[in-house]
């Protein structure tokens, strides 16, 4: 299988997971402190939103790439 069908592969995945979750959340340390013996951190949990159009395009360039190497074998 050539790097370019692993690609287009990757692409259409992608596209149909930004489609169906549409967001994703991730968290991360913001601030830490230590006095003393105590240690402090604040954990911030972000969202990331994901746009249909970003999920459609992706899905599209996927499926295209795919079909354009299968038609040059």
């Amino acid at each position: 299988m050539s790097a370019v069908k692993i690609m287009a592969m990757l692409l259409i995945i992608a596209g149909v997971l930004g489609l169906i979750y549409g967001s994703f959340s991730y968290t991360k340390e913001t601030q830490q402190a230590t006095l003393g013996p105590f240690e402090l951190s604040v954990k911030d949990t972000q969202t990331v939103n994901v746009p249909v159009w970003a999920g459609v395009v992706t899905l599209v360039a996927g499926s295209a790439l795919l079909f354009a190497v299968s038609r040059k074998n």
